[in-house]
């Protein structure tokens, strides 16, 4: 069963949502917090990546950028930007697009059941980030971001969500990028928490490090506590549970710095092994095993042609482990994606032209252009218990970050 809580959320005044709203932590250039902060001093960017508000270049401590953010938070509070609920509520968060439209329910998830597999997962997590998220939510007492989940539909949900959202919201507002936000607070919570004990598992769509730091940190607290019960706030953690019929997954792209000692001859004749290579102005594959390739201002389509002896699994399967073990690895030299550094990951979102950009300025000799993760393919995995190749899937639109804050 999967256990959802209501809870008391630190959330800002309607009239301030808007500018408060900020995109997750670990998607946006420290150049670019910069200037966000510059522009819009309201930015929840300011608690999220408070080491943008040093000087550059001053190279500020841990304990010293943590301390900025708890001070930001305070003063958010301080100044009745935010307040905290007066009592225990879920929430329906629906963001929606010209194309799309997901609906989903806001609520604190049970730990317990992330350690006992309940809540799925199909990334690794580097002890780096999880340490710094740990040490960041330790320092503001707060989750400050929520967990993206997916889930398997219910019409039982379904007709909740629905119902909930025929009332008036507490926020509705665009932003920037132009993706509408609408938020529905809910008190009367006990059909919620009952239709989805019947829910049996959950998968974490994003935010692989954001539980994993949430669950160090309810270890070191729980430490801390020697009258611990279980059922502190810190035993949760804050999250956005979608249905997974309504989610869009996009490309997670490569950009690769060199041909590793290759000519470009002599890299097209090893490539030539296991796909087809034709020039196209093609830049986003149309279907799974296609992949476009950007290099010297020429896009080509590499399809792939192997023929499995026997049915792939899930893992072999996806487009990024094709591209990981037939050419990355044997003919680039890229044994291990998450620590090798002469490759980077473009998320979808940013466009090809972010590709092009990069091996047009020099930054990237060549990139790739992948076709889509599915849902079906990120539950597959999930279900075996096995983990994706680093930066798989690209979630969009994202959820917004200060909106719904969690203390712990």
């Amino acid at each position: 069963m999967a256990i959802i809580k209501p809870f008391r959320a630190l959330r800002p005044t309607a009239e301030k949502a808007k500018p408060v709203s900020c995109v997750p932590y670990d998607v946006i250039y420290e150049s670019e917090v910069r200037e966000y902060i510059k522009q819009n001093p309201l930015s929840f960017l300011r608690v999220t990546r408070s080491e943008a508000e040093f000087p550059e270049n001053s190279n500020p401590s841990a304990e010293e950028i943590f301390a900025r953010a708890k001070q930001n938070l305070q003063i958010f509070i301080n100044e009745e930007i935010f307040a905290s609920e007066s009592e225990q509520c879920v929430y329906i968060y629906q963001l929606s697009t010209e194309a799309q439209t997901q609906t989903g329910v806001v609520a604190c998830c049970s730990l317990d059941e992330y350690e006992l597999g309940i809540i799925k997962k199909h990334e690794k997590t580097r002890p780096d980030k999880v340490e710094d998220r740990t040490n960041h939510m330790l320092a503001v007492e707060a989750q400050t971001g929520l967990i993206f989940l997916a889930f398997r539909n219910t019409e039982k949900i379904k007709t909740l969500i629905f119902e909930a959202t025929q009332t008036k919201p507490i926020y509705n507002f665009h932003c920037s990028d132009g993706v509408k936000q609408m938020i529905w607070r809910v008190a009367l919570t006990d059909d919620f928490v009952a239709a989805f004990a019947e829910v049996p598992l959950l998968y974490i769509a994003d935010g692989h490090h954001r539980i994993e730091s949430a669950n160090l940190a309810r270890k070191k607290l729980k430490k801390k506590n020697p009258e611990h019960t279980g059922a502190e706030d810190y035993n949760f953690v804050v999250a956005g549970i979608f249905p997974a019929e309504d989610l869009r997954i996009l490309a997670y792209n490569r950009v690769i710095k060199d041909l590793n000692g290759l000519s470009k001859d002599e890299f097209f004749e090893k490539v030539r092994e296991n796909f087809v290579i034709t020039k196209t102005g093609e830049k986003v594959p149309a279907h799974h095993g296609e992949f476009c390739l950007y290099m010297d201002g020429k896009w080509y389509k590499l399809h792939f042609a192997v023929n499995y002896i026997t049915a792939p699994d899930a893992i072999e399967r996806l487009d990024v482990s094709i591209l990981q073990n037939y050419l990355l690895k044997p003919i680039l030299g890229i044994d291990d994606a998450r620590t090798n550094k002469r490759i980077g990951f473009v998320g979808g979102a940013r466009g090809t032209d972010e590709l092009e950009k990069f091996v047009d300025d020099g930054t990237a000799l060549l990139a790739f252009s992948l076709f889509p993760t599915t849902m079906d393919d990120l539950f597959a995995v999930s279900d075996m218990n096995e983990i994706m190749p680093p930066k798989s899937t690209w979630f969009e639109p994202k959820l917004r970050d200060g909106l719904l804050v969690h203390l712990i």
